[in-house]
């Protein structure tokens, strides 16, 4: 078992570090994390390196101490790497995970193949934020630690609609409430609250959205070109996709952000019957059952024809195995 009393032990710095494009869990499990060392453990020296933290996620407190630059020869204890499915997706921070004494990883992706020299991997659980939860000392747990944790759980549940949502997942979040987080805020603002810009690429993606495999997938692509023309930025993107997976008789949602000439960043959610997690791991990429990514280079059209194929295989087993 991960005991994270025990592995600070003797300890005199600590990094954490979470995935590139930081979402609303990867932000919410680092800095609860974060705050709970700052707050209990004022003598190790407590560092979170992440990507720039998108705007909507600022009113967590404290984010502004997040650093995304690397330190000139700075050498960590240990290293902390949260919601990362796998080495590479910590982006700039990779080298200090590398260089780092020991390594730890906290996370809930199937896809992860625990990468580090001490692993806390639980592919069911919500969120990594339910797993950070999990190890603190809920006493010693501040109302910033909890504000924090309960945006990080309610993002990846889809507050709390989604199928990864369990008993505990509620009861973790319950007891974050009762610490004093303002529930209602939090979701207004980080989730639901969209900027001008947001809504006019989330309205230009779901207008261009085509429908293929007889209607059961809807697939969208935003290239570079239009990023531009609506001035827009890779987190004003998310959560598109889930807005797309929300159509009617849609089992699988795909889609396509182009980060360079022929190279597109793929985000795939599905209802029911498709392990989207396969077909991303596939590729090289990873996530959950039901939801999951990748990055793909390739014409738009190789790109989609190479997912769907596998999407139709798993719908067309899904469907033999129901007759």
């Amino acid at each position: 078992m991960f005991n994270l009393k025990e592995l600070l032990e003797g300890k005199q710095s600590v990094a954490l570090g979470g995935h590139v494009r930081p979402d609303g869990d990867c932000v919410g499990s680092t800095m609860g994390l974060y705050l709970y060392l700052k707050e209990n453990f004022p003598q190790i020296e407590t560092d979170l390196y992440l990507e720039s933290v998108p705007e909507a996620y600022s009113m967590i407190r404290h984010t502004d101490e997040v650093k995304s630059e690397l330190p000139e020869g700075k050498i960590y204890d240990l290293f902390i790497c949260m919601d990362c499915g796998d080495l590479q997706r910590l982006g700039f921070s990779q080298k200090l995970f590398i260089e780092s004494k020991q390594t730890a990883c906290i996370d809930h992706h199937v896809s992860n193949e625990a990468f580090a020299d001490v692993n806390y991997i639980v592919p069911d659980a919500s969120s990594t934020s339910e797993l950070v939860y999990n190890l603190l000392d809920y006493d010693k747990m501040s109302l910033e630690t909890a504000e924090a944790l309960y945006m990080g759980i309610a993002h990846d549940t889809g507050i709390f609609r989604y199928s990864c949502t369990s008993p505990e997942t509620m009861e973790a979040a319950a007891q974050l409430m009762r610490k004093g987080v303002d529930t209602a805020k939090i979701t207004d603002r980080t989730y639901y609250e969209k900027t001008y810009v947001q809504n006019q690429i989330l309205g230009r993606a779901l207008l261009e959205s085509i429908m293929v495999l007889d209607q059961r997938c809807i697939v969208s692509v935003v290239r570079l070109k239009e990023m531009e023309f609506f001035q827009a930025k890779p987190s004003d993107l998310e959560g598109i996709v889930s807005q797309m997976r929300q159509t009617k008789g849609v089992e699988v949602a795909m889609f396509l952000h182009e980060t360079a000439p022929q190279t597109f960043k793929v985000s795939l959610r599905s209802k029911e019957r498709v392990d989207v997690s396969r077909i991303a791991k596939y590729f090289g990429g990873g996530g959950h059952v039901r939801a999951a990514g990748v990055t793909m280079k390739g014409s738009v059209h190789d790109v989609i024809n190479n997912l769907t194929a596998l999407i139709e295989k798993q719908l067309d087993e899904k469907i033999e195995q129901e007759d």
